[in-house]
């Protein structure tokens, strides 16, 4: 992938940002407003068209136009109400199905299929309205999936829910990541919790690529999150703090850290 692109002549949104993800990998891209995270899920996802000079790959095809299909790429946006187009989940689920002339025999194996891997099979008959943003995001991730795609693109999925509901769709990532382990995850995410999970991050500023790596590569340079105004996870800010006091500790998650710290 190799990509500048410019909402005007003047403002460069993104300069010369490239990189590749392996596929089976789960990624996470963050930076702060503006960064340019935002618009990179457009030009991946074909909402924005990728113009000359660019190029983005998806399993060694170049995709050079918004107007290009891109079955292998399935997106989930932050706002779930926006999502939602049938009146119950099953018709919701159905939706990409119908548009494919999937055969209706077919069609409800499918949908029985991917509401059980978001846990939402006892709400197929449910409208919208009966349905927290969490379930509703699962729904939508549950959509995606039917559609059978190689990379699902989350961008900003859990924003706008509450504490619970970004627990939710946590979990049903995770469990994603075993049952589907070909399926390429790129999350765009200001959660920096969230990021811990992931395989790589992509830290983004002002158009460009400053980093990238593991999130224990990431979040060893502190200085350079700083200077750009990102934070560090908290169980990151509590190592950082221990190693001022010279402990050095190798645990990636509170329970661990605990467990170490008092065996």
């Amino acid at each position: 992938m190799n990509l500048n692109y410019s909402y005007d002549k003047n403002v460069e949104v993104l300069n010369g940002v490239t990189f590749n993800v392996k596929a089976g990998t789960y990624v996470s891209v963050i930076g702060h407003n503006g960064s340019g995270k935002s618009t990179l899920a457009k030009l991946i996802a074909g909402i924005l068209d990728v113009g000359k000079g660019s190029v983005i790959k998806v399993f060694g095809k170049p995709l050079s136009s918004y107007d290009d299909e891109r079955p292998d790429i399935g997106i989930v946006f932050q706002n779930p109400d926006n999502q939602f187009i049938g009146a119950t989940v099953r018709d919701d689920i159905a939706f990409g199905l119908e548009n494919k002339r999937v055969a209706h025999a077919e069609m409800d194996d499918i949908i029985n299929e991917y509401a059980a891997k978001v846990k939402m099979s006892e709400f197929l008959d449910k409208e919208p309205s009966n349905l927290s943003g969490g379930q509703k995001q699962r729904v939508a991730i549950a959509g995606v999936l039917a559609m059978k795609p190689r990379i699902l693109l989350l961008d900003e999925a859990t924003a706008m829910l509450d504490p619970r509901g970004k627990r939710e769709i946590k979990e049903i990532v995770t469990e994603l990541r075993k049952e589907v382990p070909d399926l390429t995850i790129i999350s765009i995410t200001h959660d920096l919790e969230e990021t811990l999970h992931s395989d790589e991050i992509i830290v983004m500023n002002e158009g460009k690529i400053v980093l990238q790596g593991t999130p224990e590569d990431i979040y060893k340079n502190h200085e350079t999150l700083t200077s750009i105004r990102l934070d560090l996870p908290f169980i990151f800010r509590i190592k950082l703090e221990l190693e001022k006091q010279g402990i050095k500790v190798k645990s990636k998650d509170l329970e661990s850290l605990a467990e170490e710290l008092w065996p």
